[in-house]
């Protein structure tokens, strides 16, 4: 049945400050990354580090995901735009967040926080890979809830029609309600991709993240199935998703930006899992409590 969207992206105000879904799904992300990693810190899964350093780690972790995010948008989708109004890089509030660039800003925190404490930068990596999907499912839930990132028309049942989308440029919301109650929209619906990234990024690879990582692990292998895990997924959504508009597609017709930049991701899986098989497996140290 098609489904017309009808969600307002801001969840409530207060005067002009107005507090939209999408800050309250990074917030809903970041709070069960620090829960979850809160119980793999308390098991002994990074042996060697409380639960105040952890802390520190999730704070850097979070600076780097809205910096990276917001100059890997920049650089991979807008880079022709920022060299006319270079300020842009600062407007965060206007949108524009790129995974692949908050991956390497989370990558960078990890380093500068496991150099501090004398760890493996992938004892780090590995210990945090399981923590990220459901951040990235709550994210695409967010892209839902305000209507942007859609997918290509389809035909199948389930198609949402996105007021939001070029094709209702100059209509008014009553043209819309109307004109989708009387059937005659059928041909506007897309598919919910954000949706289906929701699903595949959050859901399946958080259960099989934290499956895989449930027990000790050679260094690399968790880093690697989250890198071959996404890559993958991405890789296969992006068919069914509308390309950003100022890049379109790059080549044959068909190949996204964020297909090109999934190739890496992929190729990085596959050598990190075989890498893994020589190398140690770090074995949980379980914190003890302080005494008073």
């Amino acid at each position: 049945m098609t489904v017309l969207h009808q969600i307002d992206p801001i969840a409530f105000g207060f005067g002009p400050l107005q507090v939209h879904w999408y800050g309250i799904m990074y917030l809903l992300g970041f709070g069960l990354a620090w829960w979850l990693g809160l119980r793999r810190v308390r098991a002994g899964r990074l042996p060697g580090v409380t639960e105040q350093a952890y802390g520190d780690l999730l704070f850097y972790a979070m600076l780097g995901v809205v910096l990276g995010g917001r100059l890997g948008y920049v650089l991979f989708y807008s880079f022709g735009d920022l060299l006319k109004d270079p300020l842009m890089l600062l407007r965060i509030w206007e949108g524009g967040m790129s995974f692949h660039g908050g991956l390497l800003g989370v990558v960078a925190a990890a380093w500068w926080w496991s150099r501090r404490h004398r760890l493996h930068l992938f004892d780090t990596i590995d210990f945090v890979a399981p923590l990220v999907p459901p951040g990235l499912g709550f994210g695409r839930l967010g892209n839902y809830v305000g209507g942007e990132l859609w997918g290509k028309f389809t035909e199948a049942g389930w198609g949402v029609v996105f007021p939001r989308a070029p094709e209702f440029a100059g209509w008014t919301s009553q043209q819309i309600h109307s004109q989708f109650a009387a059937g005659a929209l059928e041909r506007y619906a897309r598919h919910p991709s954000q949706l289906y990234q929701a699903v595949l990024e959050g859901l399946v690879m958080f259960a099989a993240l934290w499956w895989f990582s449930s027990k000790p692990r050679p260094r690399y292998a968790v880093s690697g199935l989250f890198a071959l895990l996404y890559g993958c997924f991405r890789f296969l959504v992006e068919f069914v998703r509308v390309p950003d508009a100022q890049l379109g597609y790059l080549a044959f017709g068909w190949l996204t930006m964020g297909q090109v930049l999934s190739l890496p991701l992929i190729a990085l899986g596959l050598f990190w899992l075989a890498w893994s098989r020589r190398q140690p497996t770090l074995r949980p140290q379980p914190l003890v409590p302080a005494k008073n």
